[in-house]
């Protein structure tokens, strides 16, 4: 069954980049309403822990304002994909007018500066967007981890979707990355990392709209490994065909303090800005697994199923 469901998965991906992205846009859009209204209301796990995941941004909203917030939610998450099915069929000009960003004067002094530069986002809006921005409109290529997905070949397909979207994707699993993205920033290049989840349940613990979750700490390691400028960003969308986003002041590293204790610092103001931008536009966040320390049952297996 396993296996099964591993092709049938895949099949379902496969059809979507096949066939979405021959759309005219407006049918894109309107297909991916009414797929994200079928799935709320449905209200399987992924929308029920979405709607949990809201409450704790929106700890005094009504049961009515999460259950629409859900439903917005789930229209953002699907515009997402359409977008991403969509975007290896877009014209340079397309991606270029597709997303405006705020104060990114931090990335492109950053980047002039030589000295490297590492982006950290959250799951908001389209992530794959932005980066396809950045390798289009500045002519940037950057570099980002992937965690290995089942099937093998889904993993490999979204592996080059993105590679053909002008970013370097190495694998999360291994070892072997932390390395290399820090040969990448030594080099003055980019590194974008989404870091809101941590997938080892050995991240660093911070406060994240007042109770404890893991944050990954490799982003504030490179940055004290490398001297690379570590730059928060996030994006949402409006009632507008364009993505919207903020590069955030820089994350110093502390002046004193051991390593580990730099890094709590630095998490926690990574975190701090990601908590603005969500708050800022919860329906564009996609978590639709647990984050918080409660909400994590104790296993023993692989960890609950991550999105790409």
């Amino acid at each position: 069954m396993s296996g099964l469901k591993g092709q049938l998965t895949y099949a379902a991906y496969a059809a979507g980049w096949g066939a979405v992205k021959k759309l005219p846009e407006p049918v894109a859009v309107r297909l991916g309403r009414t797929i994200a209204d079928i799935a709320w209301k449905r209200r399987g796990k992924g929308v029920r822990r979405l709607e949990s995941n809201y409450a704790r941004v929106l700890p005094d909203a009504s049961p009515e304002r999460l259950t629409e917030l859900s439903r917005a939610g789930m229209r953002s998450y699907l515009r997402y994909w359409m977008e991403s099915f969509r975007l290896p069929a877009w014209s340079r000009e397309r991606i270029k007018d597709g997303f405006d960003v705020k104060d990114v004067h931090h990335l492109t002094d950053g980047l002039a500066a030589g000295k490297g530069v590492i982006l950290a986002l959250p799951h908001l809006a389209n992530w794959d967007l932005a980066g396809a921005w950045v390798t289009t409109k500045l002519d940037t290529p950057f570099t980002t981890v992937a965690e290995r997905l089942e099937p093998a070949k889904l993993y490999d397909r979204f592996v080059a979707y993105r590679e053909s979207l002008g970013m370097e994707v190495l694998p999360h699993s291994g070892g072997t990355a932390f390395g290399t993205l820090a040969r990448r920033l030594r080099d003055g290049g980019l590194v974008c990392l989404v870091a809101e989840r941590d997938l080892s349940a050995s991240g660093v613990e911070v406060k994240f709209f007042g109770d404890a979750t893991r944050m990954p700490a490799g982003p504030a390691l490179l940055a004290q490994q490398t001297g690379a400028l570590l730059l928060p960003v996030t994006l949402w969308y409006d009632d507008s065909p364009v993505m919207r986003g903020r590069v955030h002041p820089p994350v110093d590293v502390p002046e004193s303090g051991s390593r580990a204790e730099k890094t709590s610092v630095m998490t926690q103001a990574l975190a701090d800005a990601f908590a603005t931008g969500i708050a800022d536009h919860p329906e564009d966040w996609h978590m639709l697994q647990r984050l918080w320390l409660a909400d994590l049952e104790p296993r023993s297996g692989p960890a609950e199923g991550e999105q790409p």
